[in-house]
């Protein structure tokens, strides 16, 4: 049976958001985990999407273990550069859309607002290079696509920053988090519900003009790392009773192994111009997270636990 769309990486946070959405939505989805689907190998890929026969492709797979990569440069560009190679090949031979995830990690940060799709791309570690790669590789093929730059991303499934301040806020009063790196909370569930209504006008065939190409889309508004986590913990206190103290810090005071961008905020103007799409401020769609996740008979709390 032919699906609607077609999703890699369906155990990731994005991924487990649009299989649910696309199925409560009454779309039809072929969604593939990396066990059951390893996007490196092209054969596999190919095989795969001609025998699904979907009418979008959506790639949110990816190796996205920043501090991890800078060991393990060759894992990173296998599923970052050429799994999305892979997928474009074959979505170009069988002239099927292609919508692919891509970072605030292809920039360096030094610019002092928020970067347009225009701006020059210099990634500070193998992380964002792997994934400019992925990028470049897809603009190189045919394949008709929508490349979705997004940030900070958050949800009720998976590991993701939110989950473990809530963790670290369970056993510690006061935490040290960085205060110095800019960027845009984005929520999965609106992530996902974006590329639904993407998918639906390629699909349809009903694309703007200028509808192909590279969006940023993250949630509206922007805070450092350390307001995140006191917006967290505010929010949460009612229903955790807890509200630790946090302390910010510099980058320099918290080292990792890649450099980060100092500032990583995103103008999604032309998302909104082009498709009449804006995602809701980080703070609203934060709110709506952590009512879930908080919930005692979700299972989503359970994982938590």
């Amino acid at each position: 049976m032919t699906a609607d769309v077609l999703i890699t990486g369906a155990n990731g946070q994005l991924g487990w958001e649009l299989q649910r959405r696309a199925t409560a939505s009454s779309r039809t989805a072929r969604a593939f985990t990396r066990t059951d689907l390893n996007i490196t190998d092209a054969d596999s890929v190919a095989r795969t999407i001609e025998a699904a026969s979907p009418k979008v492709v959506v790639n949110t797979a990816a190796y996205t273990a920043v501090d991890k990569a800078e060991t393990e440069p060759a894992a990173a560009f296998a599923v970052n550069r050429d799994g999305p190679a892979n997928l474009a090949t074959t979505c170009a031979e069988l002239n099927i859309p292609l919508i692919h995830i891509s970072t605030d990690y292809v920039f360096d940060g030094t610019k002092p607002d928020a970067y347009s799709e225009e701006d020059a791309v210099a990634p500070l570690g193998v992380y964002g290079e792997s994934k400019l790669a992925g990028e470049n590789a897809i603009r190189a093929s045919d394949a008709e696509h929508v490349i979705l730059r997004t940030a900070w991303v958050y949800g009720v499934h998976g590991h993701n920053f939110v989950k473990t301040m809530l963790r670290l806020g369970e056993k510690q009063d006061a935490l040290r988090i960085v205060g110095d790196q800019h960027g845009c909370p984005s929520f999965a569930g609106d992530l996902a519900d974006t590329i639904l209504k993407i998918s639906d006008r390629m699909r349809s065939g009903d694309v703007p003009a200028n509808g192909h190409g590279t969006f940023h889309c993250t949630g509206e508004g922007s805070t450092t790392w350390c307001d995140f986590a006191r917006t967290i913990f505010e929010l949460a206190g009612p229903t955790t009773g807890r509200v630790p103290t946090v302390d910010g810090i510099t980058t320099a005071e918290y080292p990792t192994p890649a450099r980060r961008p100092a500032n990583s905020v995103l103008d999604c103007g032309k998302l909104t111009r082009t498709y009449g799409i804006t995602l809701r401020p980080w703070q609203e769609a934060l709110a709506e997270m952590l009512q879930f996740t908080l919930s005692e008979d979700t299972g989503a709390a359970k994982e938590m636990r």
